[in-house]
């Protein structure tokens, strides 16, 4: 894809400093620029190699004044990483932005679908699926009966949508995920055997959640496990049957969260922690990388470690923690200046 300094102005509504007509067709580091790359400078730090690099546009801030001569051709804006990231998000419409059936797919007769829909090669569309317009499914997707997904969402190579989910609009579903398989329900008999429970609700994701590769996201045993509008998941991450999980929180690759958790809105998750099931997590929670949640936390709070702690109380505690073989060796000295002391 090519495009000219003019339509990228034009598209941020910026000011044009040089040739209009010079095009792009990639995108660089401000550092690594070469000719034909769009590149932005934000940080000062990178300032230096604005009088270097070989990028032919570069998009800065307004208040831009080049201490040297430049050579390349730059487009004003009121925030150049914000500028630069809407670029990167049109760069991606446009690259994704495909469009009619392959060959070979299986769709059942009574799929229906809106407009400008793509549906790539080998993928598998149950009874009764409802896409909506603009939906792009990659080659390799299984979409099982009954599902329904709104516009503008994108489903990756490899995909499988088990039979109910619900996904709203904007959504993106990357490669590998696997939504709507059976929760981990079983039972014990009086033998000592584990029984199966059904599994026989579903899964709905609201409008704007992204789900990363190889994430599982589990069908309800009764009901739906819920991921609530702008809900953001990492990669390989484990949501278990009846989870919900409130608005605008995000999780980071490698967590696990146990049945019937809830967790409240504009909560920060961090990589590889673990949270036990039936539990309430408030809104506005940051917890820590690596910890583990086994009890109900509240609104606002910051927890680290395993189990975890308040994020304070955590420190304090870790200061004690790495001087224990320290303290250990005073009391061994303390102890034997107090035997000799009897002794004497």
């Amino acid at each position: 894809m090519v495009f000219t300094a003019g339509q990228i102005a034009g598209i941020l509504d910026g000011d044009l400093n040089g040739d209009p007509d010079i095009a792009v067709h990639k995108l660089s580091k401000i550092e690594e620029g070469e000719k034909g790359a769009l590149t932005f400078l934000a940080n000062p730090k990178y300032t230096s190699y604005i009088y270097s690099t070989k990028a032919s546009i570069t998009i800065v801030n307004k208040d831009f004044v080049p201490e040297q001569s430049l050579n390349t051709t730059l487009i004003r804006v009121d925030d150049a990483y914000k500028s630069f990231s809407r670029i990167l998000e049109y760069y991606n419409q446009v690259k994704n932005n495909k469009t009619g059936i392959e060959q070979p797919i299986y769709r059942s007769e009574n799929v229906t679908y809106g407009t400008e829909v793509y549906l790539g090669a080998f993928s598998y569309l149950g009874n009764n699926v409802t896409l909506g317009d603009n939906v792009k499914i990659y080659p390799n997707v299984y979409i099982g009966d009954n599902v329904k997904i709104a516009d503008n969402v994108i489903v990756f190579a490899g995909a499988k949508i088990y039979s109910e989910s619900v996904i709203g609009k904007n959504c993106i579903i990357h490669s590998g995920v696997v939504i709507g398989a059976d929760g981990f329900g079983f039972s014990p008999n009086n033998d000592g055997e584990f029984q199966k429970v059904p599994q026989t609700g579903n899964v709905i994701l609201e409008d704007d959640v992204d789900v990363g590769a190889g994430t599982t996201i589990d069908r309800a045993t009764l009901g739906s496990t819920i991921l609530r509008k702008g809900v953001k998941l990492d990669n390989q991450i484990q949501i278990a049957h009846n989870v919900e999980i409130g608005e605008h929180t995000v999780i980071a690759a490698q967590t696990g969260i146990a049945g019937s958790a809830k967790i409240g809105k504009r909560c920060m998750i961090g990589g590889q922690v673990g949270i036990v099931g039936h539990i309430t997590i408030g809104d506005n929670v940051k917890i820590q990388a690596q910890s583990g949640i086994g009890r109900n936390v509240k609104s606002g709070e910051v927890l680290q470690g395993s189990p975890a702690l308040n994020y304070g109380d955590y420190n304090k505690s870790y200061v004690l923690f790495k001087n224990l073989p320290k303290m250990s060796n005073r009391l061994d000295e303390l102890e034997k200046n107090t035997v000799q002391s009897k002794e004497v």
